[in-house]
């Protein structure tokens, strides 16, 4: 549908989002390890490090050789595994476009917090309608559907641009793109959609994002912002008045002392 590319929304409170680029990091660098390892290693990687519901759930065992961490763990590393390229490069993109001003809103610490709770969210949803499900949840879709809602309740108005219908570039208020995508989600899991795609684990992501936002965000962050409420432009800005020289007064028969402007 849409795309997300760019937007002009800069930082206000700090100066690098390192939280949301090592995100980006750790998750090529998983799937990068998970992909030289082989088909066995990655296989081995999904069942042991996703979230499986029906094993969370104590409806169903892991081989004992595939156990690598507890499995409530897996509420969380499970979205730092990905199925393909695609797959990666588009929650991916959605992060690198929206994450650093949803970090920005929230502060270092906060943002990372926010992240792992709405992928824990959507992993929840998940498992709740599909509690006997032996396939692998995996992928950052909970977390990066949290952050699209977040961003949706911060700067609605700000433009991005985006590519409709991944051909026609377009530059629109965020709005637009993000409430037909949250809406999509809502919809796919009304109708039951794609087995391919969690859309459980978009929609829980989803409501965790717009939940904490409003509970995470610094108190000076406004919400339904723009570019130009978020960040004062500089060329806006008014100028100090310069003091206007002062004109000597004519001496008369009686001289008093003057100060400031006449």
């Amino acid at each position: 549908m849409f795309i997300p590319l760019y937007d002009s929304n800069h930082l206000r409170h700090i100066r690098l989002q390192y939280v949301t680029l090592s995100l980006i990091a750790i998750n090529v660098i998983v799937y990068l390890l998970t992909t030289v390892g082989g088909e066995d290693f990655a296989t081995a990687a999904v069942l042991g490090l996703g979230y499986i519901p029906s094993v969370v759930h104590d409806l169903a065992e892991l081989s004992p050789d595939l156990i690598i961490i507890p499995e409530d763990l897996s509420y969380i590393t499970y979205s730092f595994l990905h199925g393909d390229i695609f797959h990666l490069g588009g929650n991916m993109l959605f992060l690198w476009v929206f994450g650093d001003n949803v970090e920005d809103a929230l502060g270092h610490f906060r943002f990372l917090v926010f992240y792992l709770l709405c992928a824990v969210a959507g992993a929840f949803l998940h498992g709740l309608i599909l509690p006997d499900s032996q396939t692998p949840l995996i992928g950052a879709s909970g977390a990066i559907a949290g952050i699209v809602a977040a961003y949706l309740i911060l700067y609605p108005r700000v433009k991005v641009w985006v590519l409709a219908f991944a051909r026609i570039p377009l530059r629109i208020p965020a709005w637009i793109p993000l409430i037909l995508w949250v809406a999509f989600q809502f919809l796919m899991i009304a109708i039951g959609g794609d087995d391919e795609v969690s859309w459980a684990a978009h929609v829980g992501g989803i409501v965790a994002g717009a939940v904490l936002v409003l509970i995470l965000r610094r108190r000076d962050v406004p919400l339904f912002a723009d570019a130009e409420e978020a960040v004062p432009s500089p060329e806006k800005a008014e100028a100090p008045a310069l003091p206007e020289p002062a004109t000597p007064e004519p001496p008369t028969a009686q001289t008093t002392t003057r100060w400031g402007r006449q």
